[in-house]
Order: structure tokens, then C-alpha cells, then sequence
């Protein structure tokens, strides 16, 4: 039986069609996966099932029942909830205070009923297998466990479909495999999951239908068991992907001049004898388990954290790194592994991110040379090919590809000798990936050195010239391009 139906959805924000007659159909008890680039519509389309954003034309039915969607109290009302990207929980508040947000259990007086709530909020939580106190505070969960809260939040409801997008995103693959234990728990009861990700093989693991959407439009629906990555791939972006990472290898590094280099590095709060070095024009990947210490690493090369002991030379002479603008002054650029909160201002406009490390190349004192200003905004709008209605359009409206590039054009106009990617295709899209590597390629190409963070392995593979790999604040070992393999890899991050 269909669960829902969403039929010949429109939706226009400034500047952007979001939706252009887009259509899902999910049955009970089933999963469907949303896929498609960033900005193809899939957030939208669940925002507006439940009940964030209101439609401009079409129609929703639920149980073959049309419909009026207008406010997630509608939404929940028809049993529809969403479990956002970023986590919605309050943190100061207690597990029962956020399942029961602005539905409190009240008592006769018409206090609310602590008690009542503790007791229903426990036994979801025992229904879960959730070993922990209702009472406990959001705010010291891990982001998995409170991911966890968010669903069982969203099953209080009594909903029957669910809105999943990027649940996974900020989870360890343990956590992923409890995620996915819950999800088959929930279909088991007949609840309707709609799973939005751009992780193919979490696709191919967890639903029964996927369902592709590309620039706002739906393309089409196939059986997960009867399709494959490369037909997928096809659909979401209109064409074949050939070459997907994009490198153009050159020999061994051995001849070449470093441009980094870093000798027995301690840092709190347990990086130790860190050792390694940078060449011009290659891409240094790093890769190992969460908490390894990569981004802790970064950090003080960058200049946010102190370093406790160890040298830094740049281009073989010691560099007094002390603070970010220092690290700025000897070339180097970092892109951060979460991009809303540390590489953006998402209130702001494109060309404002943009310039906004570099506000001396065309501000003097009071004057602003303004064509200058848009001269240097064009070219990396051009260049990266950020797809934006105008250099005036607001960061937060965009894409998350087109977020990405925004915050790379903002380092790449501080002329960086040294760029640090972390995680730089979290997040995003095959489509915006591929254009982030071909990006990558070019740099390198013009004498760019790149430290590339990821966490996922075919990744660092197919970009680096060289991989350091990490366990405890530790570099287990180097390794060149001929030794490259997963099994090997991993056999380092957990050494």
C-alpha cells in the first residue's frame, strides 16, 4: 500500500527554483533513498512533507487521503516527522524535555508531569536499547547518541513516515551499523523511511527503492537490487562519470623542493613525535580512524592551537606560527572539516565570504576599490564554478557543494602555498566531488601543495601522491603510491 505521495511539488526561493514538479511515492514499511547532487531538491521535498517549508503548487497524499501540509504540527498530525542533518535537540535540556518539547505531560494543577514523561521517555528508551537515563542532559551525549534521540523523538509522534537527511554524516561505521539496526527495526513496524544521503554503498546497504532527483526534478525511481553505482551515477548527474578521481601523477617526490616540513611535534591533548614533510606540487593525504589526532594536527600548523614542542619550517626555514594570521603570512590555508560553523557566514553573501580574508587587496582605510572587489569575486565564481544566482545571493540559500567551493574560492584568494582539506567532500555530492578533485589536480599542477584529511579511504587513494596514516596521535607510517592499498591502510590505523 502507498504510505505517501507527493505529486508535481513546486517551491521557488530568491533567485533559485528549488522544485520544479517533483514527485515521491514511498509504501509502508518500506525504504526509499533520496539521491541527487546538492541543490537537486531532496531537503526541499522533505521539508516540505513535513511541514518546514510550504509548497507553492501540488499535492500530498497520505494513505491515499489528500492533504494540507502547512506547519510541522500538520505534519505531525498526518504522522510525518523529520530527523534534520544538523542535530535540533536543545543541549541544556534533559532527554524527556526534548522528546516532550512543546507537548509536555501535565499534571491536574497543570505542571507539568516530569514523572509521566521520564516514565514514557524510559520506555522508548528501553524499546531502543538505549542504556541511559531519561534525565540525562542532551548536551553530554556523543552527536550519535543524541542522532539516536532524534529518532526516538520522531517514533513518540506515533509517526508512521520518517525523513531521514544525512543521518549518518557525523557517525563512526559502529554507530552506523546500530543506525541501520534501528531503521530495520522501525520498517519491521510497518514505518516508512524516506533516507536521504549521498553515500551509494549506505544506499545499496539499508533501501528497497531509490529514488534520483536532479535540478529540482525527480528522474525516476529504480529497485535498489536491480540497479548499480555507474546507472546511478548517470541519472544524478545527466552524464557518466569517467575518471572519477581526477590525477594527473607525476614521478616520485625525491627532486623536488619541500615546502612544509614538521619535526617531532607534540601538542596537546596527545599528538606526539609528530614527523613528516611537504613537497611542492603533490597532495600529502592522511588518513586514519576518528580521533586519530589529524585535525588536532592541523590546527596548530594552522595556528589555532599551540604546539607544546616541535619546529615547523617553511621552504626550510623555522616558522613562528603563533596564530591563524601568522599562518596566513607564510602561505598556508585551511579548509575545516565543518564547514557551516568554522568556514562560513551563512547569513552573508557569496561575494562577502568570498573576500573576506583578503579585505586589504581592495580596501584602503575608507576606500574600497569596488571593481576590483568584483573583479576578484567573478573570477572564482568562474573558476570554481559555483552555481549562485548572483554574487549578492545569501551563503545559507546554496547548495552544500556550492558552500564547499565558497569556502575553498575564500582560501584560494590568499594565494595559499600550502592548502589543508579537511574532509573537503563531506557532505556533498559525486557530481560536486568530482569538481572539487579536478580542482585539487589543477592546483597541484600549478605548484600548489595540498594536505588532503578523509576519512574515506578510496578517496585519499585516489588523489594522494603519498598517504600518512595516524593512530593515536601518532604517524604510524608513509607510504608512496606503490604501497598503496585499504588492507594496508587500516593495518597502520590501528597500530
Amino acid at each position: 500500500m502507498v504510505r505517501l505521495k507527493a505529486l508535481n511539488i513546486c517551491k521557488k526561493f530568491p533567485g533559485v527554483i528549488a522544485l520544479n514538479n517533483a514527485s515521491l511515492e514511498v509504501e509502508g514499511g518500506e525504504v526509499l533513498a533520496l539521491l541527487g547532487e546538492n541543490g537537486a531538491g531532496k531537503s526541499t521535498i522533505s521539508k516540505i512533507v513535513s511541514g518546514v517549508y510550504t509548497a507553492d503548487s501540488g499535492e500530498i497524499f497520505i494513505d491515499d487521503k489528500q492533504v494540507s501540509i502547512s506547519s510541522v504540527l500538520d505534519a505531525e498530525k498526518n504522522g510525518v516527522s523529520i530527523i534534520h542533518q544538523e542535530i535540533m535537540l536543545i543541549p541544556e535540556m534533559k532527554i524527556f524535555e526534548n522528546i516532550f518539547l512543546g507537548r509536555e505531560i501535565k499534571k491536574k494543577n497543570g505542571l507539568a508531569d516530569d514523572k509521566k514523561m521520564i516514565e514514557e521517555t524510559n520506555k522508548f528508551l528501553e524499546k531502543f536499547n538505549f542504556d541511559i537515563s531519561a534525565s540525562t542532559k542532551v548536551g553530554k551525549l556523543s552527536i550519535a547518541q543524541q542522532q539516536m534521540i532524534e529518532i526516538i523523538k520522531a517514533v513518540s509522534f506515533n509517526s508512521n513516515i520518517i525523513f531521514m537527511d544525512e543521518p549518518t554524516s557525523s557517525l563512526t561505521d559502529k554507530e552506523v551499523e546500530y543506525l541501520f539496526k534501528i531503521i530495520m527495526d522501525l520498517k519491521y513496524q510497518n514505518v516508512s523511511i524516506i533516507y536521504i544521503s549521498h553515500k551509494l554503498d549506505e544506499l545499496f546497504a539499508i533501501s528497497d527503492r531509490i529514488t534520483v532527483m536532479r535540478d529540482g526534478s525527480t528522474v525516476g525511481t529504480v529497485k535498489t537490487l536491480n540497479t548499480n553505482k555507474d546507472e546511478l551515477i548517470s541519472m544524478m548527474v545527466g552524464r557518466t562519470l569517467s575518471n572519477y578521481y581526477k590525477r594527473t601523477f607525476k614521478d616520485d617526490n625525491t627532486d623536488k623542493e619541500k615546502v612544509l616540513e614538521v619535526k617531532n611535534l607534540y601538542g596537546k591533548p596527545y599528538l606526539k613525535d609528530i614527523n613528516f614533510s611537504l613537497y611542492k606540487g603533490e597532495i600529502l593525504g592522511f588518513a586514519g580512524l576518528v580521533g586519530a589526532g589529524r585535525s588536532e594536527l592541523m590546527k596548530i600548523i594552522f595556528g589555532i592551537d599551540k604546539k607544546e614542542k616541535g619546529e615547523i619550517y617553511i621552504d626550510g626555514n623555522p616558522a613562528s606560527i603563533n596564530d591563524v594570521d601568522d599562518a596566513i603570512k607564510y602561505g598556508i590555508a585551511l579548509l575545516p572539516e565543518n564547514r557551516k560553523e568554522e568556514g562560513l557566514i551563512l547569513e552573508n553573501k557569496v561575494g562577502y565570504n568570498i573576500t573576506l580574508c583578503i579585505l586589504n587587496q581592495f580596501i584602503n582605510f575608507i576606500n574600497v576599490n569596488k571593481l576590483k572587489e568584483n573583479s576578484i569575486i567573478k573570477k572564482y565564481i568562474s573558476q570554481l564554478s559555483i552555481k549562485t544566482s548572483s554574487s549578492e545571493q545569501v551563503v545559507k540559500f546554496l547548495s552544500g557543494g556550492n558552500q564547499q567551493k565558497i569556502v575553498l574560492a575564500k582560501w584560494l584568494a590568499t594565494s595559499p602555498k600550502v592548502l589543508i582539506l579537511d574532509e573537503p567532500t563531506r557532505g556533498i555530492d559525486v557530481g560536486a566531488k568530482s569538481e572539487i578533485y579536478e580542482i585539487m589536480d589543477e592546483l597541484v599542477s600549478k605548484g600548489v601543495s595540498i594536505i588532503l584529511i578523509s576519512s574515506e579511504l578510496p578517496e585519499v587513494i585516489g588523489m594522494s601522491d603519498r598517504i600518512a596514516v595516524m593512530h593515536d596521535g601518532c604517524i604510524t607510517g608513509i607510504i608512496g603510491r606503490d604501497e598503496f592499498s585499504q588492507e594496508k591502510i587500516m593495518h597502520l590505523a590501528t597500530s
